[in-house]
């Protein structure tokens, strides 16, 4: 995609993208779930969305995104030029030969287009999180940054002297390296990708008390590095774009239950705004759900224009990443195509990437 035609919000520029989780509607089903994101990256690389993104999650009846590498190169094969990535893998799930060996095939198979993101949280539940690596001692992050140092081993071949994995050659990961990324939700991998000298990935959309303190950590243990001379970091918001405030906060309704069930332990396919209306919320319940939509940009164009405005002022973020949870794909498009007429409206100049090293094309 070049670069000057890269959809940008605000007179800074600022690059918009796509985290999608594949949701999963009530009365609905995983395959059409799946087939319903591959659709919405293909409006989004049309509506000219910089990256689209997708999500690890396991034991989550309303999404679907439980393996980012298939579904990255499923999207990918039905697009050309927007770049498509994981929001993230999350390493301790994984062996990190296998995370080299697959996004190595992805990016060998679509160079310049491939994203790993990267995050230490499981992505699900302790009992799912112990099914998932087998044994209980891998259920400790405190072997991330070895994790991620192998996986950056296999990808790059560089190891310290006498390191057993030397021997391995990751094919194809060896010399496929695609741009990678640090996630986080807290201040840990802020410092991490910091020190690296890697971008970095704030998810605002579900730890937004966290978000200001993070991007102040990792600016500040910034150290330039062959990908990045500066620090470069992206902001995640949950954004529910219609014509009117209250359908936006109608259709909201329906990511808003859903995390209300999940946080609960009874987690399930997402619910419609009609069931999420009628839900009899106890007042603790109506605290959280007001809680957690507050700290989300919901509304008309006007309201949406306004809020993503102040929250990139506030973080000063180098790129937004939009995530969209509603019931019906149909609403989820609209609301990206209203966020993106705003940001042709916003836009008086075009975008120029001061990235080093192609990491934002």
């Amino acid at each position: 995609m070049d670069p000057s035609s890269a959809l940008t919000f605000g007179p800074e520029s600022v690059p918009l993208s796509i985290l999608d989780l594949a949701p999963v509607p009530d009365g609905g089903n995983a395959g059409d779930a799946l087939r319903a994101t591959i659709d919405l990256a293909r409006h989004a690389e049309r509506l000219g969305f910089r990256r689209f993104w997708v999500a690890e999650h396991h034991n989550m009846p309303g999404i679907a995104s439980s393996a980012p590498p298939v579904l990255i190169g499923h999207i990918a094969d039905a697009t050309q030029s927007i770049r498509v990535g994981s929001g993230g893998v999350m390493l301790p799930n994984h062996v990190s030969l296998v995370v080299a060996e697959q996004f190595g095939m992805l990016e060998a198979l679509h160079p310049g287009r491939i994203d790993l993101g990267i995050g230490r949280a499981p992505g699900t539940d302790q009992v799912t999180a112990a099914a998932l690596r087998r044994s209980p001692e891998g259920l400790s992050a405190d072997d991330f940054p070895e994790q991620l140092m192998d996986l950056l081993g296999f990808f790059t071949g560089r190891w310290p002297e006498g390191h057993p994995f030397a021997q391995i050659t990751a094919v194809p990961g060896r010399g496929n390296q695609p741009d990678m990324w640090l996630l986080g939700s807290s201040g840990y991998s802020a410092q991490v990708a910091g020190l690296l000298g890697l971008p970095f990935a704030f998810a605002h959309h579900f730890s937004p008390a966290n978000t200001l303190p993070a991007l102040a950590l990792y600016r500040q243990h910034f150290r330039p590095s062959e990908v990045l001379e500066r620090p470069y970091a992206m902001v995640a918001a949950a954004v529910v774009c219609a014509e009117t405030d209250e359908r936006a906060r109608w259709l909201a309704g329906s990511g808003a239950l859903s995390f209300l069930r999940l946080r609960s332990g009874h987690p399930g396919p997402l619910p419609s705004p009609e069931e999420a209306a009628a839900y009899p919320y106890t007042d603790l319940e109506r605290a959280f759900v007001e809680d957690r939509l507050a700290s989300q940009i919901v509304g008309s164009p006007e309201t949406v224009q306004r809020g993503i405005t102040e929250l990139l002022e506030a973080t000063a973020a180098d790129e937004l990443m939009i995530t969209t949870m509603v019931y019906d794909p149909a609403d989820r498009l609209r609301s990206f195509e209203l966020v993106a007429d705003l940001a042709a409206a916003s836009r008086t100049v075009p975008a120029v990437s001061e990235a080093s090293g192609g990491l934002v094309p």
